[in-house]
């Protein structure tokens, strides 16, 4: 890629950025939204959490309109639209977490898989000599739908949810990353949504040469 083009393509995230950073965000009906500084606490029926804002950006709260303002002090800065268009994404996102929640549905795939819940840990069965056990962190919540597998085609079937959407995405992240599934039979730990590419097995010739 050419300077030229890397600058361009700066300009139109930036440019994007800046756009959604400038959509003001609804506050839904029993979320109530404090301000102390440049930190943003949110909290709502599932919980509360909060945030500290990076100083070229600031927060308005407009308790009679039921929205939230996210400003940009330095709007002719490229990582200052960056910046703005994250942090009202993840201000978004608390608002989201504490009024509805995320959630993330995992599947085992593979003959002896299984999962539970025990203690505070998730632990998992999926083809090793050993348990594999992870610390659910605070905040996560694990149902188990499906503990164990049926073969290779009957999956195992969890779901983890919470209100911090990063925190939820890095512990199923670091779920999958225990087993990630296979090219060819596809066995192992995968998002429920997640498409496997398949690969054809080697073929043997019989006989001999």
């Amino acid at each position: 890629m050419s300077q030229g083009q890397g600058r361009r393509r700066d300009t139109l995230y930036g440019g994007l950025m800046s756009r959604i950073g400038k959509k003001p965000i609804v506050i839904p009906e029993g979320v109530k939204v404090e301000q102390s500084g440049q930190s943003v606490k949110v909290s709502g029926s599932l919980g509360s959490l909060q945030m500290n804002c990076q100083p070229p950006i600031k927060v308005k709260i407009d308790s009679s309109a039921g929205k939230i303002l996210v400003e940009n002090k330095h709007p002719g800065i490229r990582q200052c639209k960056q910046l703005h268009g994250t942090m009202r994404a993840l201000i978004a996102n608390m608002v989201a977490g504490v009024s509805k929640g995320f959630e993330k549905k995992m599947e085992l795939y593979g003959t002896g898989y299984s999962v539970k819940e025990q203690g505070g840990k998730l632990i998992l069965q999926v083809g090793f000599s050993h348990l594999v056990e992870r610390v659910i962190p605070k905040g996560i919540k694990v149902s188990i739908e499906t503990a164990a597998t049926r073969g290779n085609d009957m999956p195992a079937r969890f779901t983890l949810s919470g209100t911090d959407r990063r925190l939820l995405g890095q512990f199923a992240a670091d779920i999958r990353k225990i087993r990630p599934p296979e090219p060819y039979k596809g066995k192992g730990i995968r998002y429920a949504d997640e498409h496997v590419r398949r690969k054809v097995g080697k073929a043997f010739a019989s006989g001999t040469v």
